[in-house]
């Protein structure tokens, strides 16, 4: 048996047990395990991998921006900071027609930008719009759905877990790729909005009227979002402007959000300590998942499968958007059955090759586009996880209901996927500017 067929099946195993709803980080270190040693006709090799990888990858010190982002989020989260963005939001959009809806967009996408998480970024949103918007009377499909829609926003602007993973993997400067996602991630962000006000204006019965401010109330509710701007400026603008590394950037945000919890008197030590859990909850989680990917990543360089396709798509004689298009609905269909994190690091060795050196494409720009489509699987069916997440904050609310109101949404990110496509700037011009290799 080849070396190709091996890895091929080596993938389809992979998706099977992921499908039948094993861990996504067991799934790839058995695979790569049983995949190393058929290959080798040795289990030593095989086992090699359980000696260096494991404690290699949790002492990797790349790897600490990550349960540092984690917890300036979970910081930020029970400092209230949250219902502070809402409000800002709420007057400032609240004058149009399903202003409600949009503020909950925007409100996301102010969060996502010292938070990093998907899940964390829609259960916070959900907890703080959600009993707002049906006060006033929205239909529970459009709540719901801009709120899960709002929630994929956290992937995209960064922090990004999402980027912080790909930047790894690839080689590719985080801070870059931070810079890259703020424009996409501003663009999708109208793209909702825009989706719920065609849905307002087709369906005047799903929101109620608008609600009215003055100036000056406006003006007074961007205390708000200060807090958010200033944390925002000092972690991720410290990284564009080199006074910090990314890790450092992270230490420096996460203490500036202790700091900031501490100032708005909410500072206790069993709210210190639940920050402190969940952080290591999801850092282990994810850790658990670049583990895995690591043996999977060995088995196929074994294999040599990346380089095998990519010359595979060298060979053909097709536009290369033909081939990013299906590349894109791959990403499309396995993001509505597995994890977006997961989905990185099982997929960039194997097309990160044949984007860059086989068709030619900037990895940022890959980055980003990659990023966005695997956002449109949290709100599709059957996993749709930002969907289950808002269904479990609105346990009286049916998920068909939930995923017939995020459709539109999904329509509004499609577009957003292909202005990313057709202009590549919109990707590249911001991280050019700060210097970075785009």
């Amino acid at each position: 048996m080849s070396y190709f067929t091996m890895a091929i099946i080596g993938v389809i195993v992979l998706l099977v047990l992921l499908i039948m709803g094993m861990n996504i980080g067991i799934c790839m270190m058995a695979v790569g395990f049983f995949g190393v040693w058929c290959v080798k006709g040795n289990i030593t090799p095989a086992l090699s991998l359980f000696k260096g990888i494991p404690y290699t990858q949790a002492t990797n010190y790349s790897f600490t921006v990550i349960p540092l982002f984690v917890l300036m989020g979970n910081l930020c989260y029970y400092s209230g900071m949250s219902a502070d963005l809402y409000a800002c939001a709420r007057k400032l959009l609240g004058g149009i027609r399903g202003g409600l809806a949009c503020a909950t967009v925007a409100a996301c996408a102010c969060f996502s930008a010292i938070c990093g998480s998907t899940a964390a970024t829609a259960a916070t949103m959900g907890v703080v719009a959600l009993p707002e918007m049906r006060k006033a009377g929205y239909d529970d499909g459009l709540a719901c759905g801009s709120i899960a829609a709002g929630g994929t926003l956290g992937i995209l602007i960064p922090p990004s877990t999402g980027f912080i993973i790909y930047g790894i993997v690839a080689g590719e400067s985080i801070g870059g790729l931070f810079a890259a996602g703020i424009v996409p991630g501003i663009i999708l962000a109208i793209c909702y909005i825009v989706s719920i006000m065609i849905v307002v204006r087709i369906r005047p019965n799903s929101a109620p009227g608008k609600l009215k401010f003055t100036f000056k109330e406006k003006l007074i509710s961007l205390k708000g979002a200060a807090a958010m701007i200033v944390l925002f400026l000092i972690a991720i603008g410290g990284i564009f402007l080199g006074w910090f590394t990314a890790n450092e950037a992270a230490a420096v945000g996460a203490t500036a959000a202790l700091i900031y919890l501490i100032a708005r008197r909410r500072f206790t030590w069993k709210i210190f300590f639940d920050c402190l859990r969940d952080t290591v909850k999801t850092s282990g989680m994810i850790f658990l998942i670049l583990i895995g990917a690591y043996v999977f990543g060995n088995f196929l360089t074994i294999t040599k499968l990346p380089i095998t396709l990519a010359n595979l798509v060298n060979g053909l004689n097709v536009n290369r958007y033909v081939v990013l298009a299906v590349i894109i609905v791959i990403y499309a269909v396995m993001g509505c059955l597995m994890d977006s994190l997961a989905m990185v690091m099982l997929t960039v060795p194997i097309f990160l090759p044949i984007m860059t050196d086989a068709l030619g494409f900037g990895s940022i720009w890959y980055g980003v586009l990659m990023i966005m489509v695997m956002e449109m699987g949290l709100i599709t069916p059957p996993v749709g996880m930002n969907v289950y997440i808002v269904a479990g904050v609105a346990k009286d609310v049916p998920l068909q209901k939930i995923f017939s109101g995020v459709a539109p949404m999904v329509v509004g990110m499609l577009v957003a996927v292909i202005i990313v496509c057709a202009f590549p700037i919109v990707c590249e011009f911001l991280p050019g500017l700060l210097g970075y290799a785009v």
